[in-house]
């Protein structure tokens, strides 16, 4: 199934930690957070990608039009450039990557109207590019083709920010050190979608996704839910940078099944 992932937006509340690269390249231990979304799709099969791009595309594109010499040693002669020797593999190759220019402004809702050409005729994943989480994706589809409707999005637990203490009588039974919150849900992307769900776009360059088609799903009943209560959590301050590469450094990434 293909995957869409949105790529195209600014970042500006990570700024002091993104520099020169958007959003989805800011790294993770070695590799930018996009590969680990798309590393996780495809350890449940799924290695067909389109990235919707926006803010500079360029880094974006650098990256996986170079994939292979960033990925393994080669030898290459200068006095001939084009002979190149790659000397190791990656477990990457059988991933197929559009690259697809959304446009510098386009909302989110835009950005997949915009895709529409490259999806097919066929339920299609999206997700946002810069959010990890141990969702099990093959339970997802079940629910999905489980229910017929045009949308499943993925509701997840906030992160929590503070220790959470548990306690009877007055007496602490458990300390967690900043849990998945216990309050309501929030949409965490993940979602699995019905080519219907064009139906509810436009590529008009201000439509946001999660405005107007969202609510005209829900009232058309085409919305539903697929419950998630562990790990989640996206990249979206320097706190969360440091969060997240902690995980990784440590060899806690609940996201890293590879």
């Amino acid at each position: 199934m293909k995957v869409i992932i949105l790529c195209g937006g600014y970042g500006t509340r990570i700024n002091d930690v993104s520099g020169d690269n958007p959003k989805p390249m800011i790294p993770i231990g070695p590799y930018p957070i996009i590969w680990h979304i798309m590393k996780y799709y495809s350890g449940y099969g799924h290695n067909d990608f389109v990235l919707c791009l926006g803010y500079k595309k360029q880094v974006i594109k650098d990256f996986f039009l170079n994939y292979e010499a960033y990925t393994k040693d080669f030898t290459i002669d200068l006095g001939q450039p084009e002979a190149i020797k790659i000397h190791t593999d990656h477990d990457e190759s059988e991933w197929k990557v559009t690259l697809a220019d959304t446009g510098l402004n386009s909302m989110t809702g835009a950005r997949v109207a915009k895709i529409k050409k490259y999806v097919g005729d066929k339920d299609f994943m999206l997700t946002y590019g810069d959010g990890v989480g141990d969702i099990d994706i093959d339970k997802l589809l079940a629910f999905h083709q489980s229910h017929g409707k045009t949308l499943t999005v993925t509701g997840v637990r906030p992160p929590g920010r503070f220790g959470e203490l548990i306690e009877k009588d007055g007496r602490v039974t458990e300390f967690n050190e900043k849990p998945q919150a216990t309050g309501g849900r929030i949409s965490g992307g993940y979602f699995v979608a019905n080519i219907r769900l064009f139906d509810y776009l436009n590529d008009d360059e201000g439509l946001v996704f999660e405005q107007e088609p969202m609510r005209k799903l829900v009232t058309d009943g085409e919305l539903m839910v697929y419950e998630h209560d562990t790990f989640w959590q996206p990249m979206d301050t320097s706190r969360d940078y440091r969060l997240l590469n902690e995980l990784y450094d440590k060899g806690k990434a609940p996201w890293v099944k590879w």
